[in-house]
C-alpha cells in the first residue's frame, strides 16, 4: 500500500502563562531564596571583584555582601584589582575588616601603589583592625627600601590600637627601631609580632625589643633577627608575672646576626622554666660562618624548628641537633650536598628525637663538566 507524500507536520506552540523557574520577582530578586547568613558564607569566598560583581545583582545580595561576616576575615591582593577601583569598593566595608592579609609585588609601581594606599586609608577607618599579614610578591626592584610601604605601616600601628598580630616577614625591606617603637607605644594588646624578614641589612636594636616586651605584657610569639635580642629581653620575658609565652622565631643571617654576642645559657634556662611550653624556631642562613653557628647552637635553648642553609658544615650542626635537641626539636629543614656523612647525622638525628614530625632535606645537585 502506498502511503502517498510525506507533508511536513505541523504543531502549534504557546508559552506557559508563567517562567519555568519562578515568578519574575524571583528571578529579579535571587537573593530572596537564600538566607542572608547563607549568601554571606558563600561571598566571603569570592574574590574582590566578584564580591563587586554580586553587590550589582540586587538589594538582597547587596546587603549580603557587605555585611560584616564576608569582611571579617579578608584576603586582598592588589595584582589582581583592576588599579584605581580598589578603594572606592572597599570604602563601605574597611569598618568590617579585622584579619588583613595584603600581598602586593613591589616592583609594580600600580600593586604597590595601591598597598600603599589601603594600609593609608586603614590607618585612617578602621581602628578595629586585630591581624595584619603583608606578603611580597615577585623581586624586590633596586634602590628601593619601601619607604612608602613601611610609612604606611607605621601610621597603622599608631591608629589601630586594638591591633593583636602582625606580621612583615614576608616583606623584603629594612625594618627599623622607629617602626617597632610605634608599635610598642600604639598596639598595646599585641599577642605575636614577626620582624625576622628576608632582609641584607638588620636594624632593629635590642633596646627597641627591649621596650616593646615591656610595653606588650601579652605578646606569646616574637620574631627577630638574632642581633636584636639579648640577654636582658630573656630576663623579661622569664619574670615571674610574665605571661605565657609560646614562640621565638630567630633568624641568623645578616651580618649583625653574625656578630651577635652568645646568649647567656642561665637566661635561656630560666626562661624554659618560666615557659615550659616555648618553642624555639632557628633559621641559619649562608651568611653565618662555622665561629658563629656554634654561637647559635646553645644546648639550653628549647629549640623545636631548625632550618639549616649554611654555606660551611652542615653535618656538626645536624649532629648537635640530635645530641641536645631529643626533646624539643619537630622539625627539621636541611640545604646541603648529600653525603655519607649527613645520612649518618640524619639517622642518629631520628634515633634520638623521639618527637621529630618531618624532615626535609634538599640536596644541591653538582654539575660536573668533563
Amino acid at each position: 500500500m502506498n502511503p502517498g507524500p510525506l507533508r511536513p507536520r505541523t504543531r502549534s506552540f504557546s508559552p506557559p502563562s508563567r517562567p519555568f523557574f519562578g515568578s519574575t520577582r524571583a528571578m529579579a530578586e535571587p537573593g530572596e531564596q537564600l538566607p542572608e547568613e547563607v549568601l554571606a558564607l558563600i561571598f566571603r569566598h569570592l574574590s574582590l571583584r566578584d564580591r563587586a560583581a554580586a553587590a550589582r545583582v540586587c538589594r538582597a545580595w547587596a546587603a549580603a555582601v557587605t555585611c560584616s561576616v564576608v569582611w571579617h576575615d579578608t584576603t586582598i591582593s592588589c595584582d589582581c584589582e583592576q588599579e584605581g577601583t580598589l578603594l572606592p569598593y572597599l570604602s563601605a566595608c574597611l569598618d568590617h575588616v579585622h584579619n588583613l592579609r595584603l600581598e602586593f609585588e613591589p616592583s609594580k609601581k600600580p600593586s604597590r601603589r595601591a598597598a600603599t594606599e589601603l594600609l593609608t586609608a586603614l590607618a585612617a577607618r578602621t581602628p578595629g583592625l586585630r591581624s595584619l599579614l603583608l606578603e611580597c610578591r615577585g623581586e624586590k626592584p633596586l634602590f628601593d627600601a619601601g619607604r612608602d610601604i613601611l610609612d604606611a605601616v607605621h601610621a597603622l600601628c599608631r591608629a589601630a590600637c586594638a591591633l593583636r598580630h602582625l606580621d612583615l616577614r614576608r616583606l623584603p625591606f629594612t625594618l627599623d627601631d622607629a617602626l617597632v617603637l610605634q608599635a610598642a607605644r600604639g598596639c598595646p594588646e599585641l599577642r605575636s609580632l614577626f620582624l625576622n624578614n628576608c632582609t641584607l641589612v638588620g636594624s632593629v636594636r635590642p633596646d627597641s625589643v627591649l621596650e616593646l616586651l615591656e610595653a606588650c605584657p601579652r605578646l606569646r610569639a616574637l620574631g627577630l633577627h638574632l642581633a636584636s635580642l639579648s640577654g636582658t629581653a630573656l630576663q623579661v620575658l622569664a619574670a615571674p608575672d610574665r605571661a605565657p609565652f609560646a614562640l621565638l622565631a630567630l633568624r641568623c643571617a645578616c651580618p649583625e646576626d653574625a656578630r651577635a654576642p652568645r646568649l647567656p645559657e642561665e637566661a635561656w634556662a630560666a626562661v624554659r622554666r618560666r615557659h615550659p611550653g616555648l618553642a624555639v624556631e632557628l633559621e641559619l642562613e649562608p651568611a653565618l660562618p662555622a665561629e658563629s653557628v656554634t654561637r647559635v647552637l646553645q644546648p639550653a635553648v628549647p629549640v623545636a624548628a631548625l632550618r639549616l642553609s649554611l654555606s660551611g658544615d652542615t653535618v656538626g650542626p645536624v649532629c648537635f641537633a640530635a645530641l641536645h635537641y631529643g626533646a624539643t626539636l619537630r622539625a627539621l629543614e636541611v640545604r646541603a650536598a648529600a653525603s655519607a656523612e649527613l645520612d649518618a647525622a640524619l639517622e642518629l638525628l631520628a634515633a634520638r628525637c623521639a618527637g621529630l614530625r618531618e624532615v626535609h632535606c634538599f640536596c644541591v645537585a653538582m654539575a660536573i663538566a668533563f
